[in-house]
């Protein structure tokens, strides 16, 4: 089978070049949403250039979202028609656009509010962790159950990004191969073909 194209979708400031979706992107191949204001996250616009991304990539999509990402992918998926060939989601480190220190902390992340809580139509992993600012634990499951997908904490690990230590985060990618194999596997159109991510992106990876 023709191996999946992964999608990356940044947070605020488009991630950043020691950024594990950016490590990704290179070794993968990956596809990537790169939004013309990322410090200003806005639904309607943020949503719309990921759908640009998603029609020019051909092929069984797999999306990588991360912080304000996460939403940006909630929305798309509620505005949207979704095609099947997105075959899942892994969803990092989702922020609270309901936490009351948000204003403070990081109010260029309301511009996604609200954030819809209505189940995603495709597989989804959300990530998070024991100590991120931006969510509590409690919070980013109950997004995990309003979704519909499987919820897994990594413990100690801030927002899981550069500034918490999680630059090539290797923990992540053990946790792509496990849900895309998952989903690859019991989806429409199982396939046997064992450890799928790392047939992902091969002519590219360095």
């Amino acid at each position: 089978m023709t191996p999946p194209t992964l999608i990356i979708i940044p947070g605020l400031d488009d991630s950043g070049p020691t950024h594990w979706q950016t490590l990704w992107q290179r070794q993968y191949g990956a596809a990537r949403v790169r939004q013309d204001d990322p410090d200003t996250p806005e639904v309607a616009s943020w949503a719309a250039r990921l759908q640009e991304v998603v029609e020019a990539t051909p092929g069984d999509l797999v999306l990588v979202a991360h912080s304000c990402g996460v939403p940006t992918v909630v929305h798309w998926a509620a505005l949207y028609p979704v095609p099947a060939r997105i075959r899942g989601a892994l969803l990092v480190s989702p922020p609270d656009t309901e936490q009351a220190s948000m204003p403070q902390l990081a109010p260029a992340v309301l511009g996604l509010h609200p954030v819809p809580t209505t189940p995603l139509p495709f597989a989804a992993l959300v990530v998070s962790s024991q100590n991120d600012p931006y969510c509590a634990p409690e919070r980013a499951q109950l997004f995990a159950q309003q979704w519909q997908a499987e919820f897994v904490s990594v413990g100690q690990a801030g927002h899981i990004n550069v500034a918490s230590g999680h630059g090539p985060w290797p923990e992540g990618k053990v946790l792509l191969s496990e849900v895309i194999n998952t989903w690859f596997h019991t989806g429409p159109n199982p396939v046997t073909q064992p450890e799928l991510l790392d047939t992902i992106g091969s002519s590219t990876a360095s």
